[in-house]
């Protein structure tokens, strides 16, 4: 599973990528998604990593992310989300709507700081690798 955390803002950025961070369904600044590789997602990645911090996410680390940042889709249905079968089943190919929660999160900025300027080895911008789950947890 590859994390996605958009970095940058909206400002001075062309209609291609703009168009592309939106299918990503990366709105905002710290807005974050969780998908599965496939050769589509590769090609809109090396398209918006100027503006992105990206890399593969640990269940454990995702599991944190369901149960604090998980939004309801439906408010009226009173359902508890339960991150592992959440976890497994979008393994299995069903969607995060079929459990009722929304396909982004929308996260902190991280504690301590980070330099959103330069790329992953001095700043965050770019493949993050496994680096991307402390991150994440910064954004909590």
């Amino acid at each position: 599973m590859i994390c996605i955390i958009r970095i940058r803002g909206q400002v001075n950025l062309d209609s291609k990528t703009k168009n592309t961070l939106d299918r990503l369904r990366l709105r905002r600044k710290y807005s974050c998604v969780v998908l599965f590789p496939t050769k589509e997602l590769e090609g809109r990645i090396k398209k918006v990593r100027n503006f992105v911090a990206f890399g593969k996410i640990r269940k454990e680390v995702f599991e944190k992310l369901i149960e604090k940042r998980g939004q309801i889709l439906d408010k009226n249905k009173k359902i508890q989300i339960e991150s592992k079968k959440v976890i497994e089943s979008l393994e299995k190919g069903k969607k995060y709507e079929d459990f009722n929660l929304k396909p982004f999160f929308r996260l902190h900025p991280p504690r301590k700081g980070i330099n959103s300027k330069l790329h992953f080895p001095k700043g965050v911008l770019g493949d993050n690798k496994e680096k991307i789950n402390e991150l994440v947890e910064r954004m909590l």
